[in-house]
């Protein structure tokens, strides 16, 4: 038999991401064996060993290749510190629910890691990755906010560290409400009336913190949060 090219190797590995994403949306992780994917995919069960080397490692690089372009959108925007601004933050949030909303990958692997997936057994090693994630999050919050303070936005009393939780809880209980019931809001409008009155609560005053977001900006939602279905080379 011949050797794979290196473009069919990705390709099937794509197609057992693809097959992963669409049965563990319909079945649950747990209920989702590796021989249920490769079938689904249409190759063998040693395809899969090929690429990754259990159900945890499949489901973690199905994860990234969704999430990954949102993150990175996070990240072009930092300054030369590595820190995010107001503004930036409120733009990287609201991409995160405007993709939810448009991204149909995205909102896929979202409603999985919310609602179809047991930490537990060979999936207990993502757990920690998953804690990881958070404290991430938290933290580029609330150093964006203790940059916030530096630049006079806001107070210097502002306990950082409470705001970033509350922040991420926020976001986290808009998404896993409108993943639960899509239909029940329009996530975009109420996630960035959310975050703009969280942000300026913040800063202790009646006037928005942040002016409205530009055209510009607006423009780049979903730019930098959709998928191209292709993983870059490490």
């Amino acid at each position: 038999m011949a050797r794979k090219t290196k473009q069919e190797a990705q390709e099937t590995r794509m197609s057992l991401l693809d097959a992963a994403e669409q049965l563990f949306q319909q079945r649950g992780v747990s209920r989702c064996s590796l021989q249920d994917i490769a079938l689904s995919a249409g190759v063998t069960r040693g395809a899969i060993y090929w690429h990754f080397k259990d159900k945890a490692e499949l489901f973690d690089a199905m994860m990234e290749r969704a999430t990954m372009p949102l993150e990175e959108g996070m990240d072009m925007n930092v300054d030369a510190s590595g820190v995010l601004s107001l503004a930036d933050l409120r733009w990287g949030l609201i991409n995160v629910f405007y993709s939810a909303m448009h991204n149909e990958r995205t909102r896929r692997v979202f409603e999985i890691a919310m609602q179809k997936v047991e930490y537990t057994g060979e999936m207990q090693a993502l757990q920690e990755r998953k804690l990881q994630s958070h404290r991430n999050w938290r933290e580029q919050n609330r150093l964006a906010f203790e940059h916030a303070i530096s630049l006079g936005q806001l107070p210097p009393s502002l306990n950082t560290g409470r705001a970033a939780v509350a922040l991420v809880a926020l976001v986290d209980g808009l998404l896993h409400q409108w993943i639960m019931d899509p239909e029940s809001f329009d996530l975009m409008e109420v996630g960035q009336t959310a975050i703009e009155g969280f942000l300026t609560s913040l800063a202790q005053s009646r006037e928005p913190l942040l002016p409205p977001m530009s055209a510009e900006e607006i423009a780049r939602l979903g730019q930098q949060g959709i998928c191209q279905g292709l993983k870059r080379e490490s």
